[in-house]
Parts: structure tokens; sequence; C-alpha cells
């Protein structure tokens, strides 16, 4: 996963000294709709959250352009257990190299992988005799999946975007269970 990350790193660098005809640099923020999918979640409910960062559009032609992101993304997800909920918080660093293809004046389909790094991991029980919290209940630190999804440009540098990020790795340990998260954003490119 590791070797992935910095092939795919080392092809943008290269791909944006060499061949890059234009860079457009800027920020972004919006919501996601975070859940986990896998064996046993059919009582998991998805957990409301925000992501914020930056973005840059390096074109390479006319209709392609490669796109990373630095992301600071709120997921995790709620359980009802026992008349009670569980809900988990888990807080990544994402870093998704999309590629960027327009298929209209403005509108583009994006699509490419994205690496995630764990900052928070929290526990919170509640209710139906459950009461617990702790600051860790054993995510695994490093998460990897593909987004799937779509760009609007405006002429005036306003984008807006909307997503899905497929999780690929299981979030803990001998568990069925990996990230999911839809996500709506609104940007500005500088």
């Amino acid at each position: 996963m590791k070797k992935l990350f910095l092939l795919t790193a080392i092809a943008v660098l290269g791909l944006t000294s060499v061949h890059a005809q234009d860079i457009k640099f800027g920020a972004k923020g919006g919501i996601n709709f975070a859940q986990i999918n896998g064996s046993g979640t059919n009582n998991v409910n998805a957990r409301t959250s925000f992501h914020i960062g930056g973005v840059a559009n390096i074109g390479i032609s006319e209709v392609f352009a490669v796109q990373p992101e630095l992301l600071y993304s709120s997921q995790g997800f709620k359980m009802d257990v026992l008349g009670g909920q569980i809900k988990t918080k888990l807080d990544y660093i994402s870093i998704p190299v999309l590629a960027d293809v327009a298929i209209t004046e403005g509108l583009s389909l994006q699509a490419g992988p994205q690496i995630g790094f764990l900052i928070n991991d929290k526990l919170e029980a509640e209710g139906g005799g459950l009461i617990a919290e702790s600051n860790e209940w054993g995510a695994k630190s490093v998460d990897f999946g593909a987004v799937l999804g779509a760009q609007y440009k405006l002429e005036n540098g306003l984008f807006f975007q909307a997503r899905y990020n497929f999780g690929f790795v299981e979030i803990v340990d001998d568990a069925d269970l990996k990230n999911g998260v839809a996500s709506l954003s609104v940007g500005y490119f500088f």
C-alpha cells in the first residue's frame, strides 16, 4: 500500500514538472455522510460530519487533469445495540489523488486512490445500560480506498463536488468493517 502511494506521488510530481499546462490551487469544505460496510452492519447508521482542506488541479491537457488533495475528514458511524447507541468518531488526514476528466464545459468526472492516516479514534456508548467512553478502540492507523465522483467548476473559480469513497481495508483487525463515505463539497480555486 505504501509503495502504491509512493508511485502515485512520483507520477503526479513527474507530470507536473514535465507536462503541466495549468496549475490551480484552492480550498474546499463540505459535509460527510460516513458509514461502515461489511458483514454484520445491518443496524449501522451513517454519521454526518465534515471535511476541509486544500486542493490542486494540475492540467495535463484540455480534457485531463490530476487533482491531489489534502483533507481533514471526520468519519465514523453509529450503531444501535441493546437499546442503546454506540458512536464511533474516526478522523483522518486523507490524501486523494484523482484523475479529472472533462466531459463538458465545467463538468468533469473524477476517480483515483485515496490514503487516510488516522488521527483521532473515539468510541462512545450510551443508553440501554451502556455507558462507556474510550479515546481509542483499536482502529487501524492507515485506511486505503478508491474515490469516484464529479466536479463542476464555474469560471469565477468556485467549484462543487459530489463523491463516494469506497474503503478497501478493514478498519479494525479481524472484522469485515470498511469505511464508506459520501461527501458533498464546495470550494474555490485561487
